[in-house]
């Protein structure tokens, strides 16, 4: 709920016999926000709008050379006094007015002063863009003309005829992305290849230009003026931008959201177009330069211009929709305010948020806004140093400097000169040292449960792959999968018409060659050795075959759990020798074999693990605690189960040309875990999980940096 304004200020003599009017070029328009009115100031010159509330204006217009401050002032109090601006309200208008260049003063000194205002806020505007590097703007010439020569189009392209097409080619492009999906994400993989790069930013170069015609046309379309087009500094790529920001003087909320709104608009069906020609072409540099326009438009939308948190489109077409000004100063002023007025004691601070609803809004947009900007920057960051590190490190200095020194200094300043505390200074010192020193306590002093975790797989001690003795057809499942078995237990049965034949062909050949043996006693004894030979010879080939032939039964060779999910959809199939078609696992024994990566691996061998407990994927609510642990000490690249790695779905990163999947990108030590059996788990060869290693308690500072020295030091090598 906002605060009730205060009446009196102690500063309020240093402008009382002031004699000040607004400027005579400067244009006001009413606009309503949830059936409030309010009045939008506007400088031509510049192109700067300032929205002020029913009761300041009344203040601010009925100011005139001819009258103080102070008699405009009484002279509104006396009119409305429940909703006239405060001494203090009026102080801080007038100054914001002034620093703008909207109010003229009767004072000889004022045009002297009017150039170093223009000066100052030249040198504000510079010292914003070096701040707001990654998206620095550099305004090139003035489109307005050619927009006036094309407004026939642009009332076509903004009218019931426009909407109607842009509904049919979406719609048409939606179902192109859907027959066309998996090639869609294939082509993706390659998007930041070095060959691509080029196409890519001539994709972005083409969406962007559209899309920014897509504001200024929709702003021309509704009487707004558009007279800046120029060059943003997109993360230090070169991208058209137009300032549309007429459209905030428009009375109707939808003009002023469909104007946020064009640009994106305009994108998608320009996004949709180039899906068709991505369709319809085949590899080439048009097809490259479509599907680039494709990535660019869903990248660039969803990830800045339609989120509400970063100022752009999305931006403000959030505060058009809620009916809430100026969202982002608000919010902010709200955190500020409530600083101000509960920590730092300042009475008379007064709360941007009309209702306690309101309030709310503001203070999540705040804190959610921060945190997403931080992340987004933080990313983008990492982005450029993974490939350009010395401008990585260039952007993360600047950055330090925007987001730390910068704020710090404003702070500093703010508590040692703010007549805002002139009676509670030494309040508000004492609680930001006192914030200070418990930060740094909590921070670096405080030691807190430390802990790292790592990726594994269960395993059986004692468990044996079952291969099949012998070719041939799978007749039967003798053994279901899942069942215990002992040994020596059949668990398939197959069969071979090869083997039967031979077979049969064998022990015709060793009668034939007993009844030659018979036959050599009576007439040829000399025959009898050779033939003896030749049954010898026969005979070991029928063991050999009936061995093979009781091969085709498969036996358990041990005891254990028979794991085979998918024999059953292998019976009537041929299996040469040696087909795996199951596991025996041995389930009395398990270990967890765990993935440790090189940054962790020194706190395995200095004997810093003070415990640690697994968790199974799948069985969250259950902790298995560990007997022993045995670090194997040496650096290992093949992964106990390609489970581990991103071809089986796991987090480690793999080396894409080893089919198999097992061979991790980079070396990793590996500890192995004897597993206690808990009663509410279910142990199964083959699960994965995460084992937590405790460590001894540090303060979180000096976790975050080794953390942070170990990221560079894995990404960058420094």
């Amino acid at each position: 709920m906002a605060d009730a304004p205060l009446t009196f200020s102690e500063s309020w003599y240093r402008i009382a016999q002031q004699r000040v009017s607004l400027r005579a070029h400067v244009r006001v328009r009413r606009q309503l926000f949830r059936g409030e009115r309010w009045y939008v100031l506007h400088d031509p010159f510049n192109n700067q709008f300032y929205r002020l509330r029913p009761a300041a204006y009344d203040f601010v217009v009925r100011l005139s050379s001819d009258r103080t401050v102070d008699a405009v002032w009484n002279e509104c109090f006396e009119a409305d006094p429940e909703n006239a601006p405060g001494q203090e309200e009026a102080i801080n208008l007038l100054a914001q007015l002034y620093a703008a260049n909207l109010l003229h003063s009767a004072l000889a000194p004022d045009s002297a002063q009017l150039f170093e205002r223009y000066k100052k806020r030249r040198q504000r505007e510079k010292r914003a863009m070096l701040l707001n590097i990654m998206f620095a703007r550099v305004p090139l010439l003035d489109p307005d003309e050619f927009l006036q020569r094309c407004q026939g189009f642009s009332k076509i392209a903004f009218g019931r005829v426009g909407l109607v097409v842009w509904c049919v080619v979406m719609l048409a492009g939606i179902k192109t992305a859907i027959d066309h999906w998996p090639e869609l994400m294939d082509q993706g993989e390659g998007i930041l290849a070095p060959g691509n790069l080029v196409w890519l930013y001539l994709g972005l170069v083409v969406v962007k230009t559209v899309h920014e015609f897509g504001h200024a046309f929709a702003c021309r379309r509704y009487g707004g003026e558009v007279h800046t087009m120029g060059i943003m500094f997109l993360l230090f790529t070169p991208v058209p931008y137009m300032d549309a920001t007429a459209s905030w003087s428009f009375r109707s909320r939808r003009q002023r959201a469909l104007v946020g709104a064009a640009g994106m608009i305009v994108e998608m069906f320009v996004a949709a177009l180039a899906l068709f020609v991505w369709a319809a072409t085949g590899p080439g540099i048009i097809h490259s330069v479509a599907y680039n326009m494709i990535f660019v438009a869903s990248v660039s939308t969803f990830l800045f211009n339609a989120n509400p948190l970063l100022r752009f489109d999305g931006y403000y077409i959030l505060s058009d929709l809620l009916d809430v000004p100026n969202l982002h100063q608000r919010s902010t002023g709200l955190l500020r305010h409530g600083v101000e007025k509960f920590a730092f004691g300042y009475r008379k601070s007064r709360s941007p948020a009309r209702s306690r609803r309101e309030a709310v809004w503001l203070t999540v947009f705040a804190i959610s806004s921060g945190c997403y900007k931080v992340v987004v920057f933080s990313a983008i960051l990492f982005f450029l140093a993974d490939r350009f590190l010395i401008l990585g490190m260039l952007m993360a200095v600047v950055c330090a400097i925007a987001w730390v020194c910068v704020p710090v200094w404003r702070l500093i300043t703010y508590l040692a000169g703010s007549p805002r505390l002139e009676r509670t200074r030494a309040r508000a010192v004492g609680v930001v040292l006192g914030a200070v020193a418990v930060l740094v306590l909590v921070l670096q002093v405080m030691p807190f449960p430390n802990r790292f975790r790592a990726p594994g797989v269960l395993q059986a001690k004692s468990y044996s792959v079952v291969v099949t003795q012998a070719s041939g057809e799978l007749e039967a499942v003798l053994a279901p999968d899942g069942a215990m078995v002992e040994a020596g237990e059949p668990l398939l049965r197959m069969s071979s018409r090869e083997i039967d034949l031979r077979l049969a062909a064998a022990r015709a050949q060793l009668e034939e060659t007993e009844a030659m043996q018979r036959r050599a006693l009576r007439q040829a004894t000399a025959d009898l050795s050779p033939l003896a030979t030749r049954a010898e010879a026969v005979r070991r080939l029928i063991g050999r075959l009936e061995a093979e032939k009781a091969a085709l039964i498969v036996l358990a060779p041990h005891r254990g759990r028979w794991v085979a999910p998918t024999v059953r959809d292998m019976i009537g199939a041929r299996m040469e020798r040696g087909t795996s078609v199951g596991q025996l696992i041995d389930e009395s024994q398990f270990y967890f074999s765990a993935i440790v990566s090189q940054n962790e691996a020194s706190r395995l061998f200095a004997d810093e693990i003070r415990g640690s407990e697994i968790k199974l994927a799948g069985q969250a609510d259950t902790t298995l605690p560990v007997r022993d642990r045995v670090v194997i000490p040496v650096d290992r690249q093949n992964l106990p189960s390609a489970a581990l790695g991103w071809a089986g779905g796991g987090d480690l990163a793999v080396n894409t040309a080893d089919r198999s999947g097992t061979q991790a990108a980079e070396p990793f030590f590996e500890v192995r875990a004897t597993v206690e059996p808990a009663a509410a788990a279910h142990l199964l060869h083959g699960r994965g999980g995460r084992i937590r290693f405790e460590l001894e308690a540090e303060p979180l500072l000096t976790q975050w940096v080794r953390r942070f020295r170990q990221l560079l030091q894995a990404r960058y090598g420094i």
